[in-house]
């Protein structure tokens, strides 16, 4: 005896392809609909041609009834073989084909009947509905046998009833059309057992190609394997249909773009409005590692088309890594600074050693009293503009870096600005950003000069960097505010393309803008205004005290502040660079 297990011998005989599986399958629905869909049309086929036979009786004898003659003839004239009511009869049984047309009165007496012996006699069913009024459909026994019958009353010009017509249809003519049906009924479900087969077996073909000879088991381990993979990967998952919609998104790439599964079918720039990210998932922006911003996240995608004409796009998060990578940044900032510093403080120690090596103990004295003056004069003339702790001391520490790299960085005799700031480290993200910009284009040129201008407008602030650079050109103004758009060789650590981006997108954040324009002195001039950035004034008690205000050239009235010259501008270093 075998000791093959009973179940695996059972699945010998089964096929294990998919493309088999569904062949048998299709096959077996086509044959079992063909077999119903035949059964439900011969059931209500002999109740449906019976009907038919019973109105079509009936529409006979409603047109028998209004001939207008037919009421005198029966009221003028004797019931007769040859009278004028049994030649009408059988003219409209003739050209109608019915059986028989009976016209009687109203006592029942035949006035017409198919054998002209019955002429005179009583009707054989009872006519007492349609004497009564009423229209009448049956199928019945009569004289002629069984027939499916329609009886109407026969009125007057008054509408009163003077008799009836009655009009049979045979009822072997009924069945014998029933019969003949069949034969065809069943060559029409065989042709389409046979489409259907055909159809099967293509559409068999199909999903054999599609599926690529799997097994349905196969099929469902690879789905269950998808599912945690996209699940489990710390990268987003995008997928596109050929028309573009969002088809999938894993749980990563919901968290990445702050979309829920509300974004499945829809376009990416219907789910997620117009900007860079969606134009990068849409296709229109193509390239590796393209850098995105949404919200604030800082996204690396990548695309690739599929064989069906749709898409995948997977995205990093870079946030943390371009987070790291300006820490690095502010921290070489810092040691170019301390190196500027100590280079500075190694020339001022030999230079005071000297005095005291000559004995020079006065000049000594003196000089060491400039130096320290020096310093905290450069602390104060920042403090006295902007009295916002963080954003002082970056411009302190980005005057050091300016005058290391031979740029004088400059604070406009115009700013003004409050320590009411209600996101201190926004405004210091947009200041940072922009002057390392203008620090970086106005280096290597003469006189090279950055100039700084901040001031509150009630509860807006306006930023204004300028510098003596090259400028940027008309047609690229819209650019440089493109996430992953520079000029710039990146560094190692980190992309560029990214600083300006953030800075619009603060900006608009609040409701504001960021523009770029031409410095009137030449080079660029970006402007920033961002509303709701301060809080209100708190009024306090106590004399009044007049501010320190703009100079004599007047009250400053707008975004776009004037080129400051001369004192109007005064240096943050303690020293101009050399």
């Amino acid at each position: 005896m075998s000791s093959t297990p009973l179940a695996r011998r059972l699945r010998i005989g089964l096929p294990r392809r998919v493309f088999s599986q569904v062949l048998l399958m299709q096959l077996a629905i086509a044959a079992g609909v063909a077999v119903l869909a035949t059964g439900l049309f011969l059931a209500p086929l002999g109740d449906q041609l019976d009907d038919q036979a019973m109105r079509r009786a009936l529409s006979i004898a409603q047109t028998t009834a209004q001939e207008p003659r037919l009421v005198d003839d029966l009221r003028a004239t004797p019931a007769s073989p040859d009278g004028p009511v049994q030649r009408e009869a059988e003219r409209i049984r003739r050209a109608t084909g019915a059986e028989y047309v009976v016209v009687m009165d109203r006592r029942g007496v035949r006035w017409s009947h198919t054998d002209p012996d019955n002429v005179g006699g009583l009707v054989s069913t009872d006519p007492g509905r349609a004497l009564a009024g009423q229209e009448v459909m049956e199928i019945d026994e009569g004289t002629l046998g069984r027939s499916a019958r329609g009886k109407v009353p026969l009125r007057d010009d008054d509408g009163d009833i003077v008799g009836a017509v009655s009009v049979g249809i045979a009822y072997d003519s009924v069945r014998t059309r029933l019969i003949h049906t069949i034969p065809g009924l069943f060559a029409y479900a065989g042709g389409a057992l046979a489409v259907g087969a055909l159809a099967a077996w293509l559409i068999s073909r199909r999903v054999h190609r599609q599926t690529r000879d799997l097994a349905f088991s196969d099929i469902a381990a690879l789905l269950a394997e998808r599912e945690a993979m996209l699940h489990g990967i710390r990268e987003g998952v995008v997928a596109l249909d050929r028309a573009g919609r969002v088809r999938l998104l894993n749980d990563e790439a919901q968290r990445l773009l702050g979309v829920g599964e509300e974004a499945v079918g829809r376009t990416p720039g219907e789910a997620l409005g117009p900007g860079r990210t969606a134009d990068v998932l849409a296709g229109r922006v193509t390239g590796t590692d393209l850098l995105a911003v949404r919200g604030h996240r800082v996204l690396v995608a990548n695309r690739m088309p599929t064989e069906d004409g749709g898409a995948v796009a997977t995205l990093r998060d870079r946030t943390e890594l371009e987070q790291l990578g300006r820490e690095l940044d502010s921290t070489r900032g810092l040691i170019d600074a301390l190196r500027a510093q100590d280079h500075e403080h190694a020339n001022r120690m030999h230079t005071l050693l000297g005095l005291l090596e000559l004995e020079m103990y006065d000049d000594a004295a003196e000089y060491a009293g400039e130096v320290v003056g020096d310093h905290r004069a450069t602390a104060e003339q920042v403090t006295e503009k902007i009295q916002d702790p963080l954003l002082a001391a970056l411009l302190v520490g980005k005057a050091t870096v300016a005058a290391e790299r031979g740029v004088a960085l400059c604070l406009s005799d115009r700013t003004r600005l409050p320590d009411r700031l209600v996101d201190p480290r926004g405004i210091v993200t947009v200041v940072g950003n922009l002057v390392d910009n203008a620090l970086d284009a106005a280096a290597g040129t003469p006189h090279a000069r950055v100039e700084v201008a901040l001031r509150a407008e009630g509860r807006t602030a306006v930023l204004d960097v300028r510098d003596t650079g090259p400028g940027v050109p008309a047609e690229l103004r819209d650019l440089v505010f493109t996430e992953g758009w520079s000029t710039k060789d990146a560094p190692a650590h980190r992309r560029r393309g990214i600083g300006l981006s953030l800075v619009r997108r603060l900006a608009e954040r609040q409701g504001g803008s960021a523009t770029v324009g031409e410095s009137p002195g030449g080079g660029a001039r970006f402007t920033v205004v961002l509303p709701e950035a301060l809080t209100d004034a708190v009024a306090v008690p106590g004399p009044a005290v007049t501010p320190p205000g703009p100079t004599a050239a007047g009250p400053d009235t707008g975004p776009a502040i004037g080129p400051d010259t001369g004192p109007a501008a005064e240096p943050v270093a303690g020293q101009e660079p050399g």
